[in-house]
């Protein structure tokens, strides 16, 4: 439609095509108005494998498209010499359907895609050209197609748009998503067979053999997964093909995922067993061979072994496409649900906890860089958009060797998230054969239907609540209890409000005997609902050790956790907390490890790490990891406090006393690092200790300060008495530090005392 000349875009110094749209193509003002506006709506395109229209006006009553030149030769003309080789085909009917699914996301149809509108560049890749020009084209020709015999039945009158129109546009239906993948289907066969599927000497012959002829059979060389492809893509029902390009990209990926290097051996395989492909008998034993992989057959065949098995995987947090940092809260949701419910397959060696893949989020690294800094076989990618009562999620399953192996877009109602969620790990298992246990596969099928507004309440108190400040603590506590008051038996909820009142204890906002007995009612209460949650059971342990010092009942619930879900980073990493603050070392390393495996890049639990190292004197292998996470770390404070104390034992006192400064400075206790100054030496540091020790005292009759943290300071100023009577403080209060009692290093002067000793012995800890 129109014609095209090269041209010279001089102000942006950059060769274009100029395509002039001939005034003769309107009937009318409305005509040329609607093709300008479907133009410069696909204008907004931006895909490697479209090409670009710069763009859309009109001069002197002329309209004009100017688009991006792209040198290459059409699929038409490479046609001329016959059918390209199967994976030329695979090859560009994959970014022939990558270019559609971007161009179908944003609701745009291309209406006549073909050979000719496909250019195919030096490099290898593939065009699309024309988007936004096709509708009207497309109606003038069926308008011709379906009124207008006289002129299809012309000899020699082919319409070369007709050839790739869907049968629905030939009965003047409209054209829709569908339409394109007829259509992608044409190309796909053209490509494979060296000619179209359906043939004609007019254009009304043609268009009874499009809507009423079966589908020729594909060259024996055509490979029967792509086969199956290219005949699903030309069903003649449009409810019977795939539905949107997104899922042709998908099914032509996993066939790339496992036959990108062994299309030679299978085309040579079929060839020599024709007869297994032509006959029905032996098409039902083929089918049955490479559907259920008897023997192998599948894997010998399409080149998969043990060596592409993945074992180990991590979800990178989901793009909000909303462009709003309000619907942040649904991506951070689903991410975090799709890698607990991944975590608790047992066919996975290691998924990647949250929190070492956060830092991923907007990054310019490429998925094989992640996967190898990770450790990974695979990557599961996607994005979320929230559209009033629907949500769309994408997710890509990406193989650390550059393979994308599966792919798939689902579109439902809000209130069908959670089935969603259980959908996709259904989807990938299938994909990548992970086998399930009996039990695993009815957890997916099931899942307890929730309240829409409780479940997208439950989604904002958990982003609230895990960034742990005050403020953010109260606004999760609001939305849990709104949750429970559109569902009053919502498990998560109670849990999440459990974990609220424990965080507020932790984090010092308020004292710990006040707010651990809320958060172990809440925790009970979701217990009683719902004892299936890994992270209630790990809640529930944390709680224990913290104000009940039940080292049993805890160990119990971290067992039962890693039971329910042996790839959860935090119950390895809390059991080994306990293990180290038991004295069990022979079993906290194993623990220990796995959890860092599970979490390699979380910063907070190698501090930690870094704690245990303390607890065990191996000083000099904890201060570098401390040094480390300073410039990047979150958590400055656990690293000064750690430094604090390897220097402390160390005798590095003008250390310790600027690691102790830089501690209270971190947690916003100005006053008390200021009260410290600076010296060298151990008496000027154990002077300063008592300064602060004592400025502490006089604050706590003002507000609250922790019990323990005073102690702290006695104990390194040398004064025994006043460290034991305010750790006794810190017991009354049932402060959760006080666990760590039997190997923190501030104690290890106190431990010969008596008054010690009968301390750990209430706290059944270890001497």
């Amino acid at each position: 439609m129109g014609e095209v000349y090269r041209a010279r875009d001089t102000k942006l110094e950059r060769d274009v095509a100029l395509k002039i749209l001939p005034a003769s193509s309107f009937s009318d003002p409305d005509a040329r108005s609607r093709l300008l506006r479907e133009a410069r709506s696909a204008a907004a395109l931006n895909h490697p494998y479209i090409c670009t229209i710069h763009e859309v006006g009109e001069a002197d009553g002329q309209a004009y498209i100017a688009m991006e030149l792209v040198d290459g030769q059409p699929i038409s003309s490479r046609l001329a010499g016959g059918a390209l080789p199967p994976g030329d085909v695979l090859r560009y009917g994959l970014q022939l359907a990558e270019a559609l699914a971007h161009a179908h996301d944003r609701n745009i149809v291309h209406r006549d895609l073909k050979c000719a509108n496909v250019v195919i560049s030096p490099e290898g890749r593939a065009k699309v050209l024309d988007f936004g020009l096709a509708k009207r084209v497309n109606e003038h020709a069926i308008d011709e197609a379906t009124r207008s015999q006289a002129s299809l039945t012309q000899p020699g009158a082919l319409v070369g748009t007709l050839a790739y129109m869907a049968p629905e546009q030939l009965r003047a239906e409209p054209a829709d998503a569908r339409s394109d993948i007829w259509a992608l289907g044409v190309v796909l066969y053209e490509m494979a067979a060296g000619s179209r599927p359906f043939q004609g000497k007019t254009g009304f012959e043609l268009s009874s053999t499009i809507l009423s002829q079966p589908l020729p059979p594909l060259p024996d060389n055509v490979p029967v997964e792509l086969r199956a492809v290219i005949e699903r893509c030309l069903e003649k029902a449009p409810a019977r093909r795939y539905q949107r390009a997104g899922e042709v990209r998908a099914a032509l990926e996993a066939i790339q995922a496992g036959t990108s290097t062994s299309w030679a051996t299978l085309s040579f395989w079929l060839v020599r067993h024709r007869w297994l492909a032509t006959t029905i008998p032996g098409a039902a034993i083929l089918s049955l061979l490479l559907g259920a992989n008897i023997g192998g057959v599948r894997d010998r065949l399409l080149g998969r072994g043990a060596s592409s098995r993945i074992e180990s995987l991590a979800v990178l947090p989901l793009e909000n496409l909303s462009g709003s940092p309000e619907q942040d809260y649904l991506a951070a949701g689903i991410h975090e649900a799709l890698i607990t419910d991944l975590a608790k397959l047992s066919g996975f060696q290691r998924v990647i906890a949250r929190s070492s893949v956060r830092r991923f989020e907007n990054t310019t690294m490429s998925p094989q860089q992640i996967a190898r800094e990770l450790g990974v076989d695979a990557l599961l990618t996607g994005s979320v958009l929230r559209s009033g009562n629907r949500v769309q999620i994408t997710a890509h399953l990406i193989s650390a060797s550059e393979d994308q192996i599966w792919s798939e877009r689902y579109d439902r109602e809000f209130r069908d998230v959670l089935a969603l969620q259980n959908e996709i790990v259904s989807a990938l298992t299938r994909e990548i054969r992970l086998q399930l246990t009996p039990q695993e596969q009815v957890r997916l099928k099931s899942q307890r239907p929730v309240n829409p507004e409780a479940f997208e309440a439950y989604l904002q108190g958990r982003f609230h609540q895990l960034k742990q400040t005050r403020d953010d603590l109260d606004v999760a506590e609001r939305y849990y209890q709104f949750a429970l008051e559109k569902d009053p038996n919502y498990a998560l909820a109670y849990a999440g409000l459990g974990a609220v009142w424990l965080a507020r204890g932790d984090v010092g906002v308020q004292p710990p005997s006040e707010t651990f007995p809320k958060g172990a009612a809440f925790l009970a209460k979701a217990m009683e609902m719902d004892d299936s949650s890994a992270e209630l059971h790990v809640a529930l342990a944390n709680q224990i050790n913290a104000i009940q010092w039940d080292w049993p009942a805890a160990e119990r619930e971290f067992k039962r956790a890693l039971e329910l879900n042996p790839n959860l980073a935090d119950a390895r990493f809390f059991y080994a907390d306990m293990l180290v603050v038991l004295k069990r070392n022979a079993e906290w390393e194993p623990e220990i490890r796995r959890a860092r495996e599970l979490d390699p890049l979380n910063d907070f639990n190698e501090s930690f790490y870094g704690w245990h190292l303390n607890y065990l004197h191996r000083y000099d292998e904890a201060i570098p990891i401390f040094k480390k996470l300073l410039p990047t770390g979150p958590n400055k404070a656990s690293n000064y406090l750690g430094l604090w104390g390897a220097f402390y034992k160390k005798g590095m006192y003008g250390d310790a006393l600027s690691a102790a400064t830089n501690y209270f400075a971190a947690i916003g206790e100005r006053e008390f690092a200021d009260t410290l100054g600076t010296g060298q030496g151990e008496a000027a540091y154990r002077a300063a200790m008592r300064r602060a020790g004592e400025a502490m005292v006089a604050q706590s009759t003002r507000r609250h300060v922790p019990a323990i943290r005073i102690a702290r300071m006695f104990a390194h100023s040398g004064d025994k008495s006043s460290a034991i009577q305010w750790l006794e403080e810190a017991y009354r209060a049932r402060e959760s530090p006080l666990i760590r009692l039997a190997v923190f290093w501030d104690w290890d002067d106190l431990r010969s005392d008596a008054r010690f000793q009968d301390l750990s012995r209430r706290m059944n800890l270890p001497q």
